[in-house]
């Protein structure tokens, strides 16, 4: 006597059905990935976006190439900083610099200004150049007028100044010299491309406000932010701290 039996055909297992998921290897596919825009997502502040960031990343690397012969993993990570911030490296506010192999981040003025004004401490910031055929007068620590006259040229700049102004109406100010300014290029690393070298003013009014930044109650955020210049490291102590690929878990190993 023969038995029937019901028998359910085998499954296909799904694991094996399903093609494994390509894993991003080049630096465009990582940036382009939706693990690392989930990344960018959790570090970003509300008025940007993980694709907004991604397409000035890829941006950035199609304008500078020299950015994609550096470390793949310093470059996701200056921009992880840069979302932690809620700065786009748009050349306007904050830049990425090839510094031999590894990337450089550097905050421009008008980003620091973003940011000091997002902390809800200061209601006003200012700063500019002094040149040589403008009205600049300074008594007992106080700029009591700089007065520039658009009809002719302004000459070559010899100083800069920055003042801020606070909730309460009270005022700081600080004044530096194009020469203590240059000092100051000289010890920095990017000092010699990037904004140095193209945008001098700005770089200028961002040094002097850094240095009458230690008066003011920032953030440990905003204050790592107005900081980040390499002049503030000691070489003799620097190692290689180079970010390597398991930084960012799911996006594989990090090649170019």
């Amino acid at each position: 006597m023969e038995t029937e039996t019901n028998q359910t055909p085998a499954q296909p297992d799904n694991a094996a059905a399903s093609p494994a998921k390509k894993q991003p290897h080049t630096l465009r596919e990582i940036i382009e990935s939706d693990e690392f825009k989930r990344q960018m997502g959790l570090a970003l502040p509300k008025h940007l976006t993980p694709d907004r960031m991604a397409r000035v990343a890829v941006t950035l690397l199609i304008k500078t190439p020299a950015l994609a012969q550096c470390s793949p993993a310093s470059f996701l990570l200056a921009m992880m900083t840069c979302s932690a911030l809620g700065l786009e490296p748009d050349g306007r506010r904050a830049h990425l610099i090839p510094y031999g192999k590894d990337v450089q981040l550097i905050v421009d003025y008008k980003g620091i200004v973003e940011l000091v004004l997002r902390s809800g401490q200061v209601s006003k910031i200012h700063a500019d150049v002094v040149c040589e055929n403008d009205h600049f007068e300074v008594d007992r620590g106080e700029i009591v007028a700089h007065k520039i006259d658009y009809r002719k040229p302004r000459g070559e700049p010899f100083a800069a100044y920055s003042i801020v102004r606070f909730k309460d109406g009270a005022e700081k100010c600080e004044v530096m010299t194009a020469e203590e300014i240059d000092a100051v290029r000289s010890r920095s690393r990017a000092g010699k491309s990037g904004p140095w070298v193209t945008d001098w003013r700005e770089m200028a009014k961002k040094t002097v406000f850094r240095r009458m930044s230690k008066w003011l109650p920032l953030s440990a955020e905003i204050r790592d932010a107005v900081e980040s210049d390499d002049d503030q490291f000691d070489y003799a102590k620097t190692k290689n701290v180079t970010p390597r690929g398991e930084m960012f878990p799911g996006l594989g190993e990090v090649t170019k």
